[in-house]
């Protein structure tokens, strides 16, 4: 489905005098208001492409219809969202999942709704029809050789399908570990994991990043051959230059502190990028925000102050995007939220004075640093997150918009009641 502009002015002018009143209200309290909201307008988020239909759960899946059925379907409901919010000008593919059949086309297809390539992943998690070796006990740890060349082969089929449509980095994320004591030797499996790691990583284009993502636990739940940040940090740093650590949200422990994590791979130059989720136990793929906004807006101010320390790009030099499953919720809506909290917590942090918090901090004055973080905090920036949508020709209000022009219904006319998204 496309949204014709004509229809989104339209739309956004019954709103508008109201949003020119809260936005006017909030601006003046604000310094060079036009440059954080150039700063919000170039700041996107990618959307991978597994997140456009119904996840679910080993339990079950209630798919609730118009799954995109093709990469090129994806495609097109990553442009309607980038069409709402202006926000998701990238999409990361998943292979298998998402091969592409004609690169060039694909390429022109995306370039039809403003969108590019983010971070290619790769999938040693499943076995795939036809495939000649499982990875029930693991892929790059695997004690059989030939398992770990074949996991070696797919990521970089992975890299050159990327190469092919303009992406500049891959993430890997491995589901091997030991699900019982004594099942594995954790040195060894340490070991052979970075031996196929640096033939991957030999692989890459020099312009191309690696991101190596880590996860505390699932599915196995003794041990993680990549199980923490320090892991991570490991094999990035015995790789090379172009190795990163990658943060996803949920893969911690209940209680870790993510702020001071991203805040160290920073400082030594190593962080990648970001999966953004919420979380309430575990890796739960909730919406971004929903459970926990002030450790989202905390992660943000560390990012900011990390970021302006060594001189970065605050929306090209780390990798952004949302990395979530939803089983009970129309997943465009839940795209369309996840990404207002991201800007939300983006902007709440590029309002906090930090020059006053570092006197407040150096003077050890405990409750002043509180204080000025939260009045950032607190601050209702909707009003500026929707000014910067509407400079950059979006939507106002998209999750509005989006249920005014009836897309699911629409969708589901077009594609069908019982579609699967590929890859799920």
């Amino acid at each position: 489905m496309k949204l014709e502009p004509y229809k989104l002015q339209s739309l956004n002018e019954d709103q508008l005098q109201r949003h020119q009143q809260k936005f006017e209200s909030v601006a003046a309290e604000i310094k060079n208001v036009d440059g954080l909201l150039q700063q919000l307008i170039d700041f996107q988020i990618a959307i991978p492409s597994w997140a456009l239909g119904t996840g679910g759960t080993r339990f079950g899946r209630f798919s609730g219809g118009g799954e995109p059925r093709s990469l090129e379907e994806k495609i097109e409901d990553v442009g309607l969202l980038h069409a709402l919010n202006g926000s998701s000008g990238a999409i990361s593919l998943h292979i298998p999942w998402d091969i592409p059949q004609n690169a060039a086309s694909i390429k022109a297809l995306a370039a039809q709704h403003g969108l590019r390539f983010d971070a290619m992943n790769s999938n040693t998690f499943q076995d795939q029809a036809g495939q000649a070796h499982s990875y029930k006990f693991g892929s790059m740890q695997h004690t059989d050789k030939a398992v770990r060349k074949q996991a070696i082969d797919h990521n970089i089929e992975v890299i050159k399908y990327g190469i092919e449509l303009g992406s500049e980095s891959l993430t890997v994320w491995l589901s091997d570990g030991s699900s019982f004591p004594g099942q594995l030797n954790f040195r060894k499996a340490f070991e052979r994991t970075l031996g196929c790691l640096q033939e991957v990583y030999a692989a890459l284009p020099d312009n191309w990043k690696l991101f190596v993502e880590y996860k505390a636990f699932e599915p196995n739940f003794y041990s993680m051959t990549v199980g923490d940040w320090g892991q991570s940090l490991n094999y990035a740093n015995k790789l090379g230059p172009k190795a990163y650590t990658l943060v996803d949200l949920g893969h911690h422990l209940p209680n870790a502190n993510i702020e001071q994590i991203v805040a160290l791979l920073l400082m030594d130059g190593k962080l990648g990028g970001f999966h953004f989720n919420d979380s309430k136990y575990g890796d739960d793929d909730l919406t971004v925000g929903s459970i926990n906004p002030y450790q989202l807006f905390l992660i943000f101010n560390e990012l900011i102050e990390g970021m302006n320390a060594r001189g970065m790009n605050h929306a090209s030099d780390l990798g952004w995007m949302i990395d979530a499953s939803h089983n009970i919720k129309d997943p465009l809506e839940d795209l369309l939220q996840s990404v207002e909290a991201i800007k939300i917590a983006y902007a709440q942090a590029l309002l906090v004075d930090t020059q006053e918090l570092e006197k407040a901090r150096e003077s050890n004055d405990v409750v002043r640093a509180q204080e000025i973080l939260q009045e950032a905090y607190r601050t209702d920036v909707r009003p500026l997150v929707a000014e910067a949508r509407l400079r950059a020709g979006a939507a106002l209000q998209p999750l509005q918009v989006y249920r005014s022009l009836n897309v699911r219904e629409n969708l589901i006319k077009e594609r069908g009641l019982k579609t699967v998204a590929t890859g799920l």
